[in-house]
């Protein structure tokens, strides 16, 4: 006879509800995604009687209902107690059930949020991109103790919400796309303030010639196409002039303590006044709609004998 726990790792085993602890523009999308495609898909938020704009088939509640999901997903701020204390409410909630508790954090470490579980062979990181309804990409991420077939489980779910899972089978600090990116954004923010480049010089120069060539080939696989012995020659020559000082950009920690914040605020890197704000991030939407579904077109379908194998990792 099967335990509860070998259910969720059996390979007919599906997952068929959700709950979402915390309701804002990230929970909003969210719920769309799983409530679209026909999971059973909860929110809870202290504002539950308030909510007059959740996404259909979403239903709000102000309490943890008595029967338990198959998945619960966190979605509080970022700060690590909070966040250990809605994993301590939900465990007192269901401690039989065999729920699968999922954080959304982007930046704070699995293995510390971990550490209180009862149940930490159960916690999976899922890392979602704004706008979350429409964002392809999911980062699914194994907590300390959780098995491959957990992850994998949570990876075929998210499939089935029209997701493509990025899988990372061992705990790491910002997962994959957030290490990537605040590499860039460290260097980036330097630049600034050393003087050598504006915030609009560099973002023309991300639009106009870097992201375009990762839309088409990757990071990697187009350092391949373009040669590797001219990029490692240039590795040697820049990598020992990049900024490395392990600390967070000043300038962007004043900006933050000066309450510019960026869109929403009126002010960050850029001036948005007199922008509107719901207008200026439906247009951001719609343009990555449009951009991915170029990408997913037959003007991008790779021709013949030109598709290369990943090779694995060396050992």
């Amino acid at each position: 006879m099967r335990t509860a726990q070998d259910r969720w790792l059996a390979a007919d085993h599906q997952i068929r509800s959700i709950l979402i602890y915390g309701y804002g523009v990230m929970g909003s999308g969210v719920a769309s995604s799983f409530a679209r495609h026909g999971f059973k898909t909860m929110v809870r938020s202290s504002r539950a009687s308030d909510l007059r704009d959740l996404p259909p088939g979403v239903v709000a509640v102000s309490e943890l209902p008595d029967t338990p999901p198959d998945v619960v997903l966190e979605l509080v701020p970022e700060d690590i107690t909070s966040k250990q204390r809605v994993y301590a409410e939900i465990e007192a909630q269901w401690p039989d059930a065999p729920v699968i508790l999922a954080t959304g954090t982007s930046g704070l470490d699995l293995v510390a949020l971990a550490q209180p579980l009862r149940h930490p062979e159960r916690f999976v990181g899922l890392h979602y991109f704004m706008p979350a309804d429409e964002a392809l990409i999911v980062e699914v991420m194994a907590g300390p103790q959780t098995p491959r077939a957990l992850v994998d489980l949570m990876a075929a779910t998210l499939r089935q919400t029209g997701k493509e899972p990025v899988v990372l089978y061992q705990p790491i600090v910002g997962f994959l796309v957030n290490r990537l990116q605040h590499a860039i954004l460290h260097e980036a923010y330097y630049l600034m303030e050393a003087g050598v480049a504006s915030a609009a010089d560099i973002d023309h120069a991300v639009r106009r010639m870097l992201a375009p060539r990762m839309c088409v080939n990757g990071l990697l696989q187009q350092k391949d196409i373009a040669g590797l012995a001219i990029h490692a020659g240039a590795q040697a020559s820049i990598v020992p002039q990049l900024f490395h000082n392990h600390t967070p950009n000043p300038s962007l920690q004043a900006l933050v303590a000066r309450g510019e914040t960026g869109l929403a605020a009126g002010r960050g890197f850029y001036d948005w006044a007199g922008c509107d704000v719901q207008t200026v991030r439906q247009q951001s939407a719609q343009q990555l709609a449009m951009l991915t579904t170029f990408l997913e077109s037959a003007a991008m379908t790779p021709a013949p004998n030109t598709t290369a194998q990943v090779r694995p990792p060396k050992t």
